[in-house]
């Protein structure tokens, strides 16, 4: 039986949004207050959807704890109140738009979960705005 389950996380993180091969003026005009010198943050809502067959013998496809677990070390505590831009090494040279972080964080949990599951991550940058890695 294949099915999918979902976890649901929290973290805040600060980021600016600059292209360095583009003009002050470029970057101000394509990312707006999103360039701030000085960063601004978001309060990121995830949702984490594994899809799978169901084990037989635990009737899991995955037990929910260790999925927690695996969200809070991995993504939680890696990114919570962190600069994206000055605190994160992969960020150094890419951006740290919405859709470059999600793919990030796709990798990290799709690396600890393993081949077996597909893993689908949910990035809400704002209640009203998101990126969803891999696309349908």
């Amino acid at each position: 039986m294949r099915i999918s389950v979902f976890r649901k996380a929290h973290f805040n993180a600060a980021h600016r949004l600059h292209n360095p091969r583009w003009s002050d003026e470029k970057n101000a005009e394509v990312y707006g207050l999103c360039n701030n010198a000085h960063y601004h943050g978001h309060n990121y809502d995830m949702e984490v959807k594994v899809t799978g067959e169901v084990n037989e013998d635990s009737g899991y496809l995955i037990d929910l704890k260790v999925l927690s677990d695996i969200i809070k070390e991995h993504v939680e505590k890696r990114f919570d109140h962190k600069n994206l831009n000055l605190d994160i090494p992969y960020f150094k040279d890419v951006i740290p738009s919405t859709e470059n972080f999600c793919y990030l964080i796709h990798g990290i949990l799709q690396e600890k979960l393993g081949s077996d599951l597909d893993v689908k991550v949910r990035l809400y940058e704002t209640p009203r705005n998101y990126v969803e890695y891999p696309a349908d």
